[in-house]
């Protein structure tokens, strides 16, 4: 029972790690193949997984709706929209209709679901509009630096901003000096310096990911079993 809990899962995520990191520089047909294979049977589990994951939501909710818990109502109005989703995709088929109509699933979707997500992003606008008042505060050197920044971002992206400060050009002489606008500082803020800074970050972020993988190929990292590193 131990080697089948602990040993036999530490043995298999070994084996294909590595045989995935191998698969990169292998260009040959028979390690395609396999990796298309590989593939399959990662989509089979994922849906497995999906169901898995569904049961897992109902029982939780249910629990909470059986105790009465605090937020339970929500936990009601979840199963009955799960529930209706469900039974109205199956009733559909999720095909769309020979003369190009619309699906009831659709018509859920598009009536439903897009207003709920078009609401969700306008309560955040104010959440962001708030967490930006709070950092663009001038309290040190790098906070006015960040100020600055998304002013003339801002001035640059809207069509006030570039009435006000538009791009121009000095005759002096033989001489001819641009100017530039709101436009060119916020392009060149955006692809030069927020690239720069998004790439660093995506390489640190890449570095953690291959140190993740390596501790999770030889086994240092175990919570994945469910009982942590030293299970």
């Amino acid at each position: 029972m131990i080697f089948l809990k602990r040993q036999l899962p530490l043995a298999i995520t070994f084996v294909m790690g590595v045989a995935f990191a191998l698969q990169y520089y292998i260009p040959h047909p028979v390690s395609e193949e396999a990796i298309t294979k590989v593939s399959d049977w990662m989509k089979i589990i994922s849906g497995f997984a999906l169901v898995l994951g569904i049961a897992s939501v109902f029982h939780v909710h249910a629990v909470k709706i059986r105790r009465q818990a605090p937020g339970w109502g929500y936990s009601g109005v979840l199963f009955a929209a799960i529930v209706t989703t469900m039974a109205v995709g199956f009733w559909s088929g999720g095909e769309s209709k020979a003369d190009g109509g619309q699906t009831a699933f659709g018509w859920l979707y598009d009536y439903t679901m897009v207003p709920l997500q078009g609401t969700m992003f306008s309560i955040l606008a104010f959440f962001i509009a708030s967490a930006a008042y709070r950092a663009f505060r001038a309290r040190s050197p790098e906070a006015s630096v960040l100020l600055v920044s998304a002013v003339v971002v801002m001035m640059g992206r809207v069509p006030l901003g570039q009435t006000l400060l538009p791009g121009m050009q000095i005759s002096i002489g033989q001489f001819i000096f641009k100017i530039p606008g709101a436009w060119d500082i916020t392009q060149w803020l955006m692809n030069v310096l927020n690239s720069a800074v998004r790439r660093a970050i995506l390489i640190g972020v890449s570095m953690g990911s291959v140190g993740l993988s390596l501790k999770i190929i030889l086994g240092k990292e175990r919570s994945y079993l469910g009982g942590g590193k030293d299970q």
